[in-house]
């Protein structure tokens, strides 16, 4: 394998943003989200990337075929600015670390922290003094909980990121299985940059 994470913006991003997509139905579908995508929603959704300019996509590589994706852009800019509940800080100081997926089998090889250190290193250079992101809040009693599921927490306190107790994200999905979306509360996690 040849792994690469390389940032993209401008036209670049645009031409990925399919392939981020595909993958965001893919990962997402597992849990803890179990998220049962929709090409339509994903063709909206990522469009704000296009249309930002200080956007950015760290798109993770095998050779040419991208196996990984991870987002970013100033919070004020982000949709999920708006569903924030208790942030009391400037939010024009936040760079917002949206989506971070990577196919299963390439996991564990060092692209999680690439994806971070292109975005903060990207954030950074842009002014910004906080770096942050939402993870859905599932309990560990969930039915759909695999054994063997470990959460991310460690990896993200490990690169300086905190939970905010009383800072939460509400929205709605449609999880895998159900015929109707329903609400999912939503950590916001940050750290100084």
């Amino acid at each position: 394998m040849m792994l690469e994470a390389r940032s993209l913006t401008g036209a670049a991003l645009e031409t990925a943003l399919p392939d981020l997509a595909a993958l965001r139905i893919e990962v997402f579908r597992a849990f803890p989200y179990l998220y049962e995508g929709d090409a339509e929603y994903e063709q909206q959704y990522l469009r704000a990337y296009r249309d930002t300019a200080d956007a950015i996509l760290v798109a993770a590589y095998d050779g040419d075929k991208i196996i990984g994706a991870a987002t970013g852009m100033p919070l004020v800019d982000h949709g999920d600015a708006s569903q924030l509940h208790g942030f009391a800080g400037d939010m024009g100081a936040v760079f917002y670390c949206a989506e971070s997926v990577l196919l299963p089998e390439y996991r564990g090889q060092g692209l999680g922290h690439a994806f971070f250190d292109h975005r903060e290193t990207h954030a950074q250079s842009l002014g910004f003094a906080k770096s942050a992101f939402c993870a859905v809040i599932r309990p560990d009693t969930h039915p759909l909980r695999p054994a063997d599921y470990r959460s991310h927490d460690v990896f993200w306190t490990k690169r300086g990121y905190a939970p905010m107790p009383d800072v939460e994200a509400e929205f709605s999905w449609r999880d895998v299985g159900d015929e109707r979306e329903s609400r999912k509360k939503l950590r916001f996690w940050m750290r100084d940059l």
